[in-house]
Formats: C-alpha cells, sequence, structure tokens
C-alpha cells in the first residue's frame, strides 16, 4: 500500500525496510498537517458547553472536605498561608460558620497549637488568584481548559486531524466531568485537568519529531509540571507522574530526544518530591507523615473483590466513554498481534507498533490509579450510603483525560458518521447522570456565600464519618466534622 508524497517543506521522515530500501514513516508520524476550523470549532464549543452548564447550576458545598478546602482557601487570601495560630483559626471559623453552616471541617490542631488542614497542600495556592477576584467557580474550568488544550494536541498529534477534537469532547461531556467543574472548593476537576494537560503535552514532544529539541523539551518540561502539580494536589497522583517518567525513560532515545531533555524532565520532578518532603517535615514534623492521622486513610486486598463488585457501574454511569476505552485496548492488542504476521507492510506494521505503545502507557496510568483505589477500605463502607456516588467516583476522575485518549484513537478508527453518532448518545448519558450526581451529598446539597457561586449551606449529619470509616466526631475543631473522604 502507498501512501502520496508531501511537497519539500512536509517532507516525511524515511527510514530502511528489511531490503535496505528507503521507506516513509508510518501514516499516523506524520504532522497531522493544517487546522481544520472545524475540529477547532467543534472543540471550543465543547469546553464552552461544559462551562455553560456548570456555571447555570448554584454552587453548593456536599461534604466536609469542601469546608476544609474552603478554610485553606480563605486563609490563604487573607495572607495566613497553611496554617493559622489558635486565635487565627477562631476568627477564621467565626467568619466562616456565620451563616449557620459548619465553617471550617478535617483542620488538625498541632502539638505546637498552630491548626493546618490536613489535605493536601496544593488545590487551595492553584485557586487563591481566582478566590482573591471573586470568581471561585471559574478555576476549575480555567485548568479544564488547559486540560482540554492539552489533550487536543497530544491527541492531534497521535491520532491526525479530528483525533485531538474526539479527546477534547470526551473529556468534557461526561457526568463525571460536570459535577466536579461545578465544586470549586473540590480539587478533583482541576488534578483531572493537569493530569490531561500533562498527558497531551507529553504526547507532542515525543511525538513531534519535526519539531526543534529546545520546543519539545520546553514542552515536555511543561506537561511533567502540570502533572507535579497534581501531585501537590493529591499525593496519590504520583502513580501517574511514575508512568510518565518511565515512558521518558524508555522512548526518548527512539523519540529522537537527547538526554538532557530527559535531564531537565526528571529534575523537575526531584525538584517537586524535595518540596513535598520538605513540607511535611515542616507541618507535620516528618517528611513521611501527612495531616491524616494513623490509620485513617488504609487499602487492603480485601477491599479489592467488594470494589469490584460495587463500582463499576457507577464508573460507566458517570464515565461511559471507559467502553470506548476498553475496547480501544482491545482492538490495539488485536493489532500488535496482527504486525507479527508475515506480509505485512514494515509501514503499517510500525504504526502498529508505535500506538501499541502509547496506549500502553495511557492504560498503565489509568490501571495503576484505578487499581490501588479499587484496594480502597473507605469506598465499601461508603458504598451503602445513599447519595454517595459522587463522593465515591472522585478517586477514579484522575485518569479521565488518558481515558479519553484511549477512546478518541477508537473513534478516530471509525467511519466518518459513527463517531458522531457515539458521541451524541455520550454527551445525552453525560446531560442526564450530572443532575443526578450533584443532587447528592452527605447530609443533602447546600451552598455557601463566599465561594463563587449563590447558595445555603450543607451540614452532614453529626457523627457521620464514625460510621464510614472517618475519624471519631469532632476531629478538625470546634465546628468542624469528621473526614468522610481520602487524600
Amino acid at each position: 500500500m502507498g501512501y502520496q508524497r508531501m511537497d519539500s517543506t512536509q517532507q516525511l521522515p524515511v527510514g530502511q525496510d528489511a531490503s535496505g530500501e528507503a521507506v516513509e514513516s508510518p501514516p499516523g508520524d506524520r504532522p497531522p498537517g493544517r487546522f481544520g476550523r472545524g475540529e477547532v470549532l467543534v472543540a471550543v464549543v465543547a469546553v464552552a458547553a461544559l462551562c455553560l452548564a456548570v456555571l447555570l447550576r448554584s454552587a453548593e458545598l456536599l461534604e466536609p472536605d469542601d469546608f476544609a478546602y474552603r478554610a485553606s482557601i480563605v486563609a490563604l487570601t487573607q495572607g495566613h498561608l497553611l496554617s493559622l495560630t489558635n486565635t487565627e483559626y477562631q476568627v477564621l471559623l467565626k467568619q466562616l460558620s456565620s451563616d449557620g453552616g459548619m465553617g471550617i471541617s478535617q483542620w488538625v490542631h498541632l502539638a505546637n497549637g498552630t491548626w493546618i488542614s490536613e489535605k493536601n497542600p496544593g488545590y487551595p495556592f492553584l485557586v487563591a488568584p481566582f478566590q482573591a477576584l471573586g470568581i471561585l467557580r471559574v478555576a476549575p474550568l480555567f485548568y479544564g481548559a488547559l486540560g482540554c488544550l492539552g489533550l487536543f494536541f497530544g491527541g492531534r498529534r497521535w491520532l491526525g486531524r479530528w483525533g485531538g477534537t474526539w479527546a477534547v469532547v470526551l473529556f468534557c461531556s461526561s457526568g463525571a466531568a460536570l459535577a466536579f467543574a461545578w465544586r470549586p472548593t473540590m480539587p478533583t476537576f482541576t488534578d483531572a485537568s493537569l493530569i490531561a494537560a500533562g498527558a497531551g503535552a507529553l504526547l507532542w514532544a515525543i511525538l513531534t519529531t519535526e519539531a526543534t529539541i529546545r520546543r519539545r523539551t520546553v514542552i515536555g518540561l511543561l506537561g511533567f509540571v502540570a502533572l507535579e502539580a497534581a501531585v501537590l494536589v493529591r499525593y496519590t497522583n504520583v502513580v501517574l507522574l511514575a508512568v510518565a517518567v518511565l515512558a521518558a525513560l524508555l522512548v526518548f532515545g527512539r523519540s529522537g530526544l537527547p538526554l538532557r531533555a530527559v535531564g531537565w524532565w526528571l529534575g523537575s520532578v526531584a525538584a517537586m518530591v524535595v518540596a513535598v518532603l520538605g513540607f511535611d517535615y515542616l507541618a507535620y514534623g516528618s517528611a513521611l507523615k501527612t495531616g491524616y492521622s494513623s490509620g485513617e486513610i488504609t487499602f487492603s486486598l480485601a477491599s479489592v473483590l467488594p470494589n469490584l463488585t460495587g463500582m463499576p457501574a457507577r464508573l460507566v454511569t458517570s464515565m461511559p466513554m471507559m467502553v470506548l476505552a476498553a475496547a480501544a485496548l482491545v482492538w490495539l492488542a488485536l493489532r500488535v498481534v496482527r504486525s507479527r504476521r508475515q506480509g505485512i507492510e514494515p509501514q503499517r506494521a510500525a504504526s502498529y507498533r508505535r500506538d501499541a505503545v502509547v496506549g500502553a502507557f495511557l492504560a498503565a496510568g489509568w490501571i495503576g490509579i484505578w487499581g490501588l483505589y479499587a484496594a480502597y477500605d473507605w469506598t465499601v463502607r461508603m458504598g451503602s450510603v445513599p447519595g454517595s456516588d459522587i463522593h465515591l467516583i472522585r478517586f477514579y476522575l484522575p485518569a479521565l483525560g488518558l481515558i479519553a485518549l484511549l477512546g478518541a484513537w477508537l473513534l478516530a478508527r471509525l467511519p466518518r458518521w459513527l463517531p458522531v453518532v457515539l458521541l451524541v448518545v455520550l454527551i445525552g448519558l453525560g446531560a442526564k447522570s450530572y443532575p443526578s450526581l450533584v443532587a447528592g451529598g452527605l447530609g443533602g446539597p447546600g451552598g455557601s456565600p463566599g465561594v463563587g457561586g449563590p447558595g445555603g449551606t450543607g451540614q452532614p449529619p453529626p457523627g457521620l464519618g464514625a460510621g464510614i470509616g472517618g475519624p471519631p466526631p469532632g476531629v478538625g475543631g470546634p465546628g468542624g466534622a469528621p473526614a468522610p473522604g481520602a487524600p
């Protein structure tokens, strides 16, 4: 099977086949060409529709985690950084509970007399500028747009025209994405967006062999910075960062990247690790300690089977594009088997193997983070609580961008009309699950003034955490509530 050659300004890289004759690069290795207005327009409309669906619904605080993050965000904008003296804590508590709500939740009283949130420290720093401007609700949408930018360029470079567009539409269309983009006092959509941005940037940097080394190094570095920011938001995202490091180490040579490029990338990772260890040492007295008390967050093999029984239906309902991604992995595996057969064109076999390598790394990140939380004890205990779906699926959301890329790979190989039909169905499913997800909550929905949207305040029933795996009532200080969630 032959491929039409491009002009001299777009000449394809060449290699040699087994006979020593020059051959063109696999079709998927070609630059995808100029942007079409249609693919850009559809991607922009998808992002705009997400923003509109989120902003048309008043913001609400659904669980104690919201109150913990809100207190950190407000404290940071008032110049208090992350820890408060007892006097400062009481003033902030009075301020945030003036409307009769919970005020502050899930903060811990340290031995030196100061108060600090038990949550990982990154999210308040990412959104404090938006809170200072009075537009906190825009924060997750801003980071969502960055995620879509990474997915568009990374997906387009991997899959060709419309590949990036399909990835963006899949990322924006699920009920899970809508529900957590709607919650500005929760970091869930923001860290998922940072991971999507990082994955897309790295995909572009590794595959774009026609770009300069400096440009690829910078884009890849930005990708790693995005992944590192996601780790600062939620430490368990280190699973995804580890997969990115492994990918960089294994493929940089074949991608034409020099060792110094990977050195820059891994140097930023090392700096982040040192920063986290230093913060934990200064804040909690040990580099390996966090704000969570010992035994509060637990994982065990005994929880795997119950989670595998209870979670899939919730995940398919809230993120139905995972079905496309799973099908893509099966198809990728079958293509690799086919590529080993004799008689297949070297170009096509190389293309199959390249897609399989990219798909394998995306799958490793997806399976890694979902596999970790499949062993999470709290989700087993929480599974029978009414309205708990929104609290359970949030631990699985970091893989959203990786799932979108895999789903886009499948759509890019279907007849042109079929992806449109499938996307319409998925958008409809997302629109259906969104209202039911945001109607959940520990103790019912309720908003709070001062967090970027109107509404009242929701407060979980007293002692709820003790029955579902949180610490005893009263942990977190006066007016606080026990932790129902995870790191």
